[in-house]
Order: C-alpha cells, then structure tokens, then sequence
C-alpha cells in the first residue's frame, strides 16, 4: 500500500535484517475485506489510521519457491498519526522501522538497498514496480 501525508511523502519501511526497503501491507486474514486488512496493516506496520482512496493502482504477481502470491497496491491518505506501531515477533525480529520520504526518494532507497535475501530482493522488485507505477500515474 502507498500510504502518503500532507507533505506528499509516502510510508517506507526498512527491513535491517535483510538490507531492503518496502511498502507497508502484508496479507489478508480469511474472511477479512482487502480495505479493511489495508487499514489493518498500516496500524500495525507504521502505526498510522488511514483512509483509503485508490481501491487498486496496480497488481503484481509472482512466484517464489511454492508461493504464488497476487499482490493489490491500494493507496491511502494519512488520516491520523498514532505514533506506535503493532509489530509482529518476526516483524520485530526483521528490525521493520517505517519513515516517510518523497516518492523519488524511495525511488532512490529501493533500487540503492542491497538485500541479503530471495524474499528481499522479491520484495524490492514488487514495490519498487509498485512505487514507480505510483508517480508514472501522478506525472
């Protein structure tokens, strides 16, 4: 998800322990509707409420190992910064620390991380696209 502020900055998140930086999201619980599991995981990942306004800029689907994973890029407004996240154990444990950062500069930090993993490089292939997708759409 691309969650933006009134400054135009847009939530990252670094992973420490796999050297790469992604967008917040994660998956949906079994029942769940993708908005609200949106609004679920900007609580939890950068501890912000948010409202969404683009149900979906765009999809990505990849294949890795035995997964097979559709990924829908919503975007949300920052409605109200809370200022604590809900990290999982293993989120924890990944070191995930959120910023905010104008779109190019994201750009920027994407492509200049070096993961240490398959699951990082996946994922900085994913929501760089994603990012990327985000300013073609609002040049």
């Amino acid at each position: 998800m691309i969650v933006t502020n009134s400054k135009g900055e847009i939530a990252i998140i670094f992973a420490s322990k796999g050297e790469y930086f992604k967008l917040p999201g994660g998956g949906i619980e079994e029942g769940e509707d993708h908005l609200v599991a949106a609004e679920r995981e900007a609580m939890e990942e950068i501890g912000c409420k948010v409202a969404i306004d683009v149900d979906c800029l765009a999809m990505a689907e990849e294949w890795r190992n035995d997964l097979h994973q559709i990924s829908f890029c919503l975007i949300g407004r920052l409605l109200e910064d809370l200022g604590a996240t809900d990290l999982t154990e293993d989120e924890i444990a990944d070191g995930l620390k959120h910023q905010w950062v104008t779109v190019q500069g994201a750009i920027q930090k994407m492509k200049e991380s070096k993961p240490t993993s398959e699951l990082g490089v996946s994922i900085r292939e994913r929501d760089l696209f994603l990012v990327e997708e985000y300013l073609r759409t609002r040049s």
